[in-house]
């Protein structure tokens, strides 16, 4: 069976920084799989922050992770200066696919790239919910 492969989208709109933790570490002495998941958890919610959404507030929605994909290209240690680029795509009825690219800061190597499906959720009728005009206006055409 071949490498899954992330085909990342032509514009990424947002980024932040983080730095690995010593709790990000795992037994090999580097990044964690488990912790490159939680990293880009805090991105989307500070992708999501900047205009004004929460993960339990887009619109007066939820947000529910459908799937995730990480596929790792180098490894991460303690203190390494990381940049998530963080890019929204592929939007369809119910939700999109958000997209991270992970980079060493002080090496310029890429670490990882992940995929998380999203869709939209209306707790209060416990159903799936369309996909916001307001939020749609957040994905750049070239990715949309």
């Amino acid at each position: 069976m071949g490498r899954t492969q992330i085909k990342l989208p032509k514009k990424f709109t947002f980024h932040t920084d983080v730095g690995v933790r010593i709790s990000d570490i795992n037994y090999g002495n580097h990044l964690g799989n488990d912790a490159v998941l939680r990293l880009v958890h805090e991105a989307r919610v500070r992708f999501l922050q900047q205009y004004g959404f929460s993960e339990m507030d887009i619109c007066s929605l939820g947000l529910i992770l459908t799937d995730a994909v990480i596929v790792y290209k180098s490894q991460g240690y303690y203190g390494d200066p990381l940049r998530i680029e963080v890019a929204v795509a592929g939007a369809y009825r119910y939700g999109c696919d958000i997209y991270y690219r992970i980079t060493n800061k002080a090496t310029g190597k890429e670490v990882a790239r992940a995929k998380t499906g999203i869709v939209l959720f209306d707790y209060a009728g416990n159903k799936m919910a369309d996909l916001p005009d307001e939020f749609k206006r957040i994905i750049p055409p070239e990715n949309a």
